[in-house]
């Protein structure tokens, strides 16, 4: 499946349709598996339709033994060995984001060209 083409909405439901799918496997009901996890039908409904709160996905995913699947989802990031050196030992807190222009330009950071 090409998740690069499909809008937000429509990757959202694509994880509920399979969560669903893996309810399904289960031989579960959705109120069985709402009530499992503390949500309404309903919810659990709008969850298959990708209007669901990250937090009762994750709710549902344990409740189906499939959280492992988060780690795929999110993997976790290591920087590279190089880095860690030049970081020595700090965790890195932000980003520096990309610069417009430079400080000496004036309003260089504001695009619109307004100085407050």
């Amino acid at each position: 499946m090409n998740f690069e083409a499909m809008t937000d909405q429509a990757v959202a439901a694509e994880i509920g349709q399979r969560i669903d799918q893996l309810r399904l496997e289960r031989n579960l009901t959705q109120q069985q598996l709402a009530d499992a996890v503390g949500l309404s039908r309903v919810s659990y409904a709008r969850l298959v339709a990708g209007q669901a709160k990250l937090k009762n996905v994750i709710a549902v995913l344990r409740a189906l033994d499939q959280l492992p699947l988060v780690e795929n989802f999110v993997p976790a990031v290591v920087f590279s060995p190089m880095e860690q050196l030049k970081m020595k030992g700090k965790q890195r807190q932000r980003a520096s984001g990309s610069r417009i222009g430079s400080k000496n330009e004036p309003n260089a950071g504001d695009p619109a060209g307004l100085d407050w």
